[in-house]
């Protein structure tokens, strides 16, 4: 599965074939269908699976500091990964949107739902931060979180595109430092 994710993730879902799969995966044709069934349900597998776990760590990043503004920075910096190769693939969540936009129900709804989850904790998480001072109050707190998740997107774009660590820390201080008081 990691193998698999790999190749979809690089490659997406059109420039990836079946025997590309096979090949990465160290597998034959048909033990590859017994297992997985055809590339798009492999590939929904392994999305979901991704998409899983890209929340998981957004959320363990933005509830492990002991503000929300720090909490989100945290979140928002976690994207600039340390390794090139890895920073320049981007969110494989966010190749899936570009190359499918809205255009196959069933993985809509999958992105749909990981923008909830996180959005959900993001609004709450903001709201967090009004109440104890560290973020302004007069802001909207769900258009707060959208503005969050923009951000997010941009920046993993930003990677996908080439940028470096540095430039995308500077645009995660800035959007962040657009939530303070005062």
């Amino acid at each position: 599965m990691e193998k698999a994710t790999q190749v979809f993730w690089d490659r997406g879902y059109a420039g990836t074939s079946t025997d590309d799969l096979r090949n990465a995966m160290g597998i034959g044709r048909q033990s590859m269908y017994n297992a997985f069934g055809d590339k798009r349900q492999l590939y929904l597998e392994v999305l979901a699976k991704y998409q899983a776990k890209s929340v998981e760590t957004h959320l363990r990043r933005l509830n492990e500091q002991p503000s929300a503004r720090e909490g989100i920075r945290a979140m928002l910096k976690g994207l600039a990964v340390e390794d090139d190769r890895v920073r320049a693939m981007g969110c494989f969540g966010v190749g899936a949107t570009g190359e499918f936009g809205i255009t196959d129900p069933e993985l809509s709804g999958m992105s749909a739902n990981s923008r909830a989850l996180l959005g959900e904790r993001l609004v709450a998480k903001v709201r967090e931060g009004q109440s104890a001072g560290d973020i302004a109050p007069h802001l909207d707190a769900e258009r707060a979180a959208a503005f969050v998740i923009l951000t997010m997107t941009g920046l993993q774009v930003a990677a996908r595109a080439g940028a470096n660590v540095q430039s995308m820390h500077a645009m995660a201080d800035f959007a962040v430092d657009l939530l303070r008081v005062g």
